[in-house]
């Protein structure tokens, strides 16, 4: 019993890293609407746009979502993000990997985390960190 216990949680685990890279296929693509179709409706999302954007909360539900992505239009002229690995705990999944920005005032490339929970197959927390060695530590620490 306790191995198929184990091969339900890998099966869950791999549909849920799935469900993140095609969210983060969807942003690639500025497709709001298959975020949105991939995003709970209550998704709480904190993003370093949101700082430059002037932002102290996270972004939440769907119309913040939205938000996020008119934050991205203005902020950055350019923004690219290249997920390199994925790691899973039970309830988390860690991403590590680059990214480069470019706005009138600045260019960002380096490298970046982001510590995403999913449930019942959509995104409903996402919180983007400034460096992949920061996200690792939160999610080592399990401070999320």
């Amino acid at each position: 019993m306790r191995s198929n216990a184990r091969i339900l949680i890998g099966l869950v685990i791999a549909a849920d890293i799935e469900v993140v890279k095609a969210t983060f296929a969807a942003f690639a693509a500025r497709d709001i609407e298959a975020v949105l179709a991939l995003a709970s409706p209550d998704i709480e999302f904190t993003a370093v746009t949101g700082e430059q954007a002037g932002r102290s909360e996270p972004y939440r539900g769907h119309d913040g979502m939205r938000q996020y992505f008119r934050d991205v239009a203005s902020v950055w002229e350019e923004l690219h993000l290249s997920p390199r690995e994925f790691r899973a705990s039970d309830h988390l999944i860690l991403v590590t990997g680059r990214v480069s920005a470019r706005s009138r005032s600045r260019t960002v490339s380096g490298s970046t985390g982001w510590i995403w929970r999913v449930r019942d197959g959509k995104v409903v927390y996402v919180r983007v960190y400034a460096s992949a060695a920061d996200a690792t530590a939160a999610f080592e620490e399990n401070d999320v």
